[in-house]
């Protein structure tokens, strides 16, 4: 047992400082965490001990697990170098506890893992930190910029090559940045100072083949590390450059469902049909994007003495997301309300299912359908930081950490082109609704053709000119005193301050420019060139819906837009999207850590401070005459109202650890926890009816929500790289952000002008309101090798959480579960991962409450190493072909509201080192 112990120790050491990729084996243990008096060379001969390869990786995070002071899990990045995982939400999907998800917004899913979450919350709870300190982070879809705006982190920003380790905090202590609800997700980065070499480089070069869009793209990363003889200076530089083209076949219900009145026509020949629902706007959609990211890593560590080392890290990275998208749509309450469907139709639980409608003979050229084509050029993200930090151990019993920087993401979307026709119609129509999860078959009569197209029943629209920041500027300074106490092991003490602001401060939402807009059908005749949809569009999806479909190139739309569009300033300024949230938090923490015979843990408390202003605008009608009103937007006049919101929390913390065998542990904690508010929640666009003093909107006055979590987990380490765990947890929510009505005090802005004097009213508004809540489960996991060279990887995770009036959590999934086999000898590694997610509440689209059906996606990766510095792998995401279907709420019960399919990747690399 004392062998097992001593290498233990030894591999803690080796996994906090591993390099990862190909270039991880020529790194040494972490030669920073070594003693003062230890040379470089004894540092060095740490490496000895390092096992490589995946059962090197899976012991190592292990060890990381073990050896916490906190309930953890960790993936290093050797492990990462052998996942199929292009960024880093990839490589923590196998992680018990963990979701992920591939939209933000109500965009539906992708091919990519975007956004993290843990435990059955919604992403906005997880706080991700970069080294320990917060990344700005951009959004590049349109909504998720101006309209569902949260507090969580892009990963398709973070390339997984960038990690050394990621550590995921599923309990609270006083030192971690507050934010995370849930929990936290720290991205560690490598430092030049823990190589062994003078002088390491690596690359990876490879391409990405995406089945759906038959395309061929290349990816490259490289790495180069420096050290000077002495061994106490560093340079670490590395860039990527990942390129990927995206298809993505659709089909949405984008109007939600119409009822059919009771007075409509119709009711009067078929009166079975009153208060009938039927699918509104059901559309064929074809996405298709090119994703170009890149950037890079630069790190300066100077080791100035044996108490002193400053480093300085940067990081940048950019993803251009040029898009386009095209829905092609049956306009059902054009006709469904007047015209009554053959005989034979099916209507079930009042519902429409299944309908047939004639052509009609009519002189009257009817919009059966409408189409629309949006193209947004120049859309991307963008995230970057520079921090400065300096160790400073003042004495053998006292030492400092002090870190100052900066950050700032981007979200942009210049230019949106985009055309919405009617089309022609009369020609009949027809739909089936199949059970949910399964596409709806469904035809529009006639041919679409430029000359089909009706601009008359269609717009011009989209929002133009937007560039959404999110920057934070921060400095902390950290302590630790090291007592000589028999229980009092250390205590740690710091401060944080830190000033954030998200917003965007302009828009131009389009529209047509004359009455020239008419004769836009004359026009597309000699545009020429335009292209259809693919021949095999839909073909992941089941079911029988319009394909072919034709449609204007990206080229075509701009000149289209340039022709007819009006984008004047203010005329077209849409002052609904503009908002600013601008906070200044500021805390400090002092937490004990205790160690006895078989025991340790900590105590500790943070209290943080938050003053916010939120910028947001009030509308009003067009001439209201009211003081102050900027007028000359076609959106009506407004108001740019800000308002304060201060407020302050004691975060108390405590983990306790038993070892009850020198395999076995069991970790109690307790804590309370903050996430301030989703930006758009407190900045969204305020309408006041001032006469029945109603209206919807944003709401700053928010409060934080306050988390009381409870966590009791069982660890069992009865093998070199095996474990069996159950955690059990408890999440008492506090001021959760859910919707509904609420009476909310506002300025009347018509009696205050009449009066001459502020006039302030309760307006009953349908905003964000702050609801309690409760989310409850437990986690299973299992890990073991079967042999030499085989192993398996499994883990379960229940949650189950509602608000107190029982709507749902948002994200809440109640059953997720992952299962990997391994394979690994000198040469060849093999990886195979299946993860599932059962269905959960996503959000709103449109004012539709929608949730995301169960899925589970497909992965693998093999690797053969040709040489000592040539290894050669192939990996496959999304193998299975996953369906993303989304379903709707409805009065008459759950109802199909989108599906997608993405196709599959496949990644050949090349991984060089020196």
């Amino acid at each position: 047992m004392q062998l097992r112990k001593r290498i233990l120790s030894l591999s803690i050491v080796a996994a906090l400082g591993v390099a990862g990729t190909a270039s991880a084996q020529d790194a040494a243990p972490a030669t920073q965490a070594a003693p003062a008096d230890q040379t470089a060379d004894e540092a060095t001969d740490l490496d000895t001990v390092v096992v490589r390869g995946i059962r090197g990786a899976i012991q190592q995070s292990l060890d990381t697990k073990r050896e916490a002071s906190s309930h953890v899990e960790a993936v290093s990045a050797e492990d990462i170098g052998k996942l199929p995982a292009k960024n880093v939400a990839d490589t923590l999907r196998e992680l018990p506890g963990v979701n992920i998800s591939s939209a933000s917004a109500s965009e539906g899913g992708f091919d990519e893992a975007d956004r993290v979450s843990l435990r059955g919350t919604n992403p906005s709870l997880t706080q991700t930190t970069v080294n320990g300190h917060a990344v700005g982070t951009g959004d590049w879809f349109v909504l998720s910029q101006v309209q569902s705006v949260g507090r969580s982190v892009s990963y398709s920003l973070l390339p997984s090559e960038i990690v050394d380790q990621v550590v995921v905090h599923k309990t609270s202590e006083a030192k971690l940045v507050e934010g995370g609800s849930a929990g936290s997700v720290d991205i560690i980065t490598r430092k030049p100072l823990q190589y062994a070499d003078p002088f390491t480089a690596s690359a990876n070069i490879g391409a990405v083949y995406a089945d759906l869009p038959g395309s061929t793209d290349p990816q490259f990363d490289a790495l180069m590390n420096w050290q000077n003889a002495a061994g106490n200076l560093g340079v670490l530089v590395q860039g990527f450059y990942e390129k990927r083209s995206l298809r993505r076949d659709g089909q949405e219900v984008v109007g939600g469902y119409g009822v059919i009145g009771a007075d409509a026509p119709v009711v009067q020949t078929n009166p079975d049909l009153a208060g009938v629902y039927y699918p509104n706007l059901l559309g064929a959609v074809l996405f298709e994007q090119e994703r170009e990211r890149k950037g890079g890593v630069i790190d300066v560590e100077f080791k100035a003495s044996d108490s002193l080392t400053l480093d300085l890290n940067a990081f940048y990275s950019k993803l251009e997301a040029d898009n386009y998208n095209r829905n092609f749509m049956m306009w059902t309450s054009q006709f469904a309300n007047s015209q009554a469907p053959q005989p034979g139709y099916v209507v079930e639980g009042n519902v429409l299912k299944n309908a047939v409608y004639a052509p009609v003979n009519s002189t009257t050229v009817t919009p059966y359908g409408v189409y629309d084509m949006i193209s947004r050029p120049g859309a991307s993200s963008s995230s970057n930081f520079v921090a400065l930090s300096a160790d400073w151990q003042a004495s053998d019993s006292l030492g400092f950490n002090f870190q100052a920087g900066t950050t700032k993401g981007k979200g942009s979307s210049p230019t949106q082109d985009v055309l919405e026709t009617g089309l022609a119609g009369n020609a009949g129509a027809s739909w089936n609704m199949n059970d949910i999860g399964e596409a709806i078959d469904w035809n529009l009569g006639g041919t679409n053709t430029p000359a089909t197209h009706l601009p008359q029943n269609g717009w011009i629209f989209g929002g133009q000119g937007i560039n959404v920041d999110d920057k934070e500027d921060w400095f902390a300074a950290d302590g630790e005193y090291y007592a000589n106490g028999s229980v009092l092991s250390s205590l740690d003490f710091g401060v944080r301050y830190a000033e954030h602001e998200r917003g965007n401060d302009f828009e131009i939402a389009q529209g047509p420019n004359s009455a020239a807009w008419n004769d836009i059908a004359s026009y597309a005749q000699y545009v020429g060139g335009a292209g259809h949809y693919p021949g095999d569009f839909g073909s992941g999806l089941g079911g029988n819906f319009p394909s072919g479909i034709w449609y204007y190139t990206p080229e075509q739309l701009r000149q289209i837009n340039a022709d007819f569009a009006n984008r004047n300033n203010p005329e077209r300024f849409y002052f609904s999207d503009v908002y600013s949230v601008n906070e200044k938090n500021s805390a400090a923490y002092v937490q004990a850590n205790f160690a006895g015979d078989g025991w340790s843990g900590n105590v500790g408390l943070r209290y943080v401070k938050t003053d916010s202003d939120i910028g947001y605008t009030q509308a009003l009608p067009v001439n209201s005459g009211i003081p102050g009103a900027i007028t000359g937007s076609a959106f009506g006049d407004y108001l740019k109202v800000s308002t304060s919101n201060n407020y302050s929390e004691v975060l108390p913390s405590a983990n306790l650890k038993f070892d009850l065998r020198d395999d076995m542990v069991l970790r109690l904690a307790a804590s309370k926890t903050l996430t301030r508010p989703d930006y758009s929640a407190l900045a969204g666009s305020l309408s006041l009816a001032d006469l029945t003093h109603t209206g919807s909107g944003g709401n700053p006055n928010l409060n934080p929500l306050v988390s009381t979590n409870l966590d009791a987990s069982f660890e069992w380490y009865f093998a070199p790289r095996a474990l069996l765990s159950l955690s059990v947890f408890s999440m008492d929510l506090k001021d959760y952000i859910a919707f509904g009505n609420q009476t909310i005090q506002y300025k009347d802005q018509a009696a205050s002008a009449a009066a001459g004097t502020d006039v302030y009213s309760d307006y009953l508004v349908s905003v964000p309101v702050n609801e309690d809540g409760k989310l409850t489960g437990y986690e299973v996991s299992y890990q073991q090798p079967l042999g030499e060279y085989f192993g398996i990887v499994a883990n379960y995770t229940f949650a189950d959480g509602e608000l107190d009036d029982g709507r749902p959590l948002n994200g809440a999934s109640r059953n997720t579960w992952n299962l990997s086999g391994y394979f690994e000898n000198d040469k060849f590694s093999a990886r195979v991962n299946y993860s599932f997610r059962e269905a959960f509440y996503a959000g709103v689209s449109r004012t539709d409450a929608f949730y995301q059906d169960d899925f589970g996606t497909l992965s693998a990766s093999v690797a053969y190493k040709a040489t000592d510095w040539l290894t050669v792998s192939l990996d496959g995401l999304n193998l299975n072909d996953p369906e993303y279907s989304y379903y709707t709420s409805s009065p008459v019960g759950m109802l199909p509201y989108a599906m997608y399919s993405n196709g599959r990747q496949y990644y050949v690399n090349f991984r060089i080192k020196y």
